[in-house]
């Protein structure tokens, strides 16, 4: 890189990838952290290139072609082929923003690299003595292959490109629909997770206020009960001794004081009954609270099934994405082989029109 001839025109964060040369599929790190990825631009040899710089070592350095596409894989994350590195990379970023900033200065590089290239053929048309013939001579071609004239090869390259192009947007659109499916999935799968958090706490506190109210009722209960066998005591202790002539003023005094304490009593035992009453409408209130409880329960019950559903779906959305991914990548190792060939084969074409 040097710094006259090159300067940076655009500069991001983003966590580096280069695909396994061995498996073709996974991604191997290019480091810890993120790291600084930047366009720069060489005037004298009017190139754009991708460079990305850890410590003193280049981790990315790819001059960009009008060959090469950007792809989106996820919202956050974005990977193109570089078949003269004979690697590809990936970007992982910090957000959707940043993701969509590198893709479309991408697209602007991409497009500024294909005018340069085609100044650069005009110049090159324009110098070549070759190439300056009058118009009125016409010459024969003398570029015959196995397949034909050397223009009917030149037009079947131009289709396979075409046909490249085609099957790039049709990946594109493959793994954007496939990567919307997947978020909506993942929205209705934590919606459905946060409903059901709510249910079971609001389950657990309907728990423990009907157990509350049990041992309320059950102490009420044995209160009563504890009442009504003193009462009774007091009434056995009540009775008069007619033998006792000697005695009867006493138990007179002692009757009186008994039937004083017995008034005490029932009017004590008509608050107890009438605090009952009020246990009677706080069992009909549980109830209904069972009632809420049982619906509380089937909607529950429901929400785990969706949640179930959901989850199946989710499972099904990402099997479909690793086989989309799976088919992206054999096609990208097609679309390697076949930039490669059509390369060596307008190399071998430009060799021919030279000589």
């Amino acid at each position: 890189l040097h710094p006259c001839r090159e300067q940076p025109i655009f500069s991001t964060r983003a966590h580096v990838f280069q695909i396994d040369p061995a498996t073709k599929r996974n991604w191997i790190p290019a480091s810890k952290h993120a790291l600084t990825v930047s366009y720069f631009y060489d005037a004298t040899r009017s190139v754009y290139r991708i460079i990305s710089v850890g410590g003193t070592k280049a981790i990315i350095n790819s001059t960009i072609t009008p060959n090469m596409t950007f792809t989106k894989t996820s919202q956050k994350f974005g990977q193109w082929a570089d078949s003269r590195a004979n690697t590809v990379y990936g970007l992982g970023f910090a957000s959707e923003q940043h993701l969509s900033q590198f893709a479309e200065k991408f697209q602007e590089v991409k497009e500024a690299a294909r005018v340069a290239r085609e100044k650069c053929q005009d110049k090159t048309e324009l110098t070549n003595p070759a190439l300056s013939i009058p118009s009125h001579q016409v010459l024969p071609s003398p570029i015959i292959s196995s397949n034909g004239p050397g223009e009917d090869k030149l037009f079947r390259s131009q289709s396979a490109d075409v046909e490249i192009s085609t099957e790039k947007e049709r990946l594109k659109k493959m793994l954007s629909e496939g990567s919307v499916s997947e978020v909506q999935w993942e929205a209705e799968f934590f919606s459905l997770q946060d409903n059901n958090s709510k249910l079971v706490a609001a389950l657990h506190e309907a728990n423990a206020s009907m157990e509350q109210w049990k041992k309320e009722l059950a102490a009420y209960q044995e209160e009563t009960e504890a009442l009504r066998q003193r009462v009774a005591e007091l009434e056995a202790q009540g009775t008069p001794d007619s033998s006792s002539d000697n005695n009867k003023e006493e138990l007179s005094q002692s009757l009186e004081e008994l039937e004083l304490l017995l008034k005490a009593k029932d009017e004590e035992i008509q608050l107890l009954k009438s605090q009952r009453c009020g246990r009677w409408e706080a069992e009909g209130e549980r109830e209904e609270t069972l009632q809420k409880l049982q619906e509380l329960e089937a909607r529950n019950v429901e929400l785990e099934q969706r949640l179930q559903l959901a989850e199946q779906s989710l499972a099904e959305s990402l099997a479909q994405r690793d086989r989309v991914h799976h088919e992206v990548t054999k096609v990208a190792e097609i679309m390697d082989v076949k930039i490669f060939e059509l390369s060596e084969l307008r190399q071998g074409l430009a060799k021919l029109v030279e000589s």
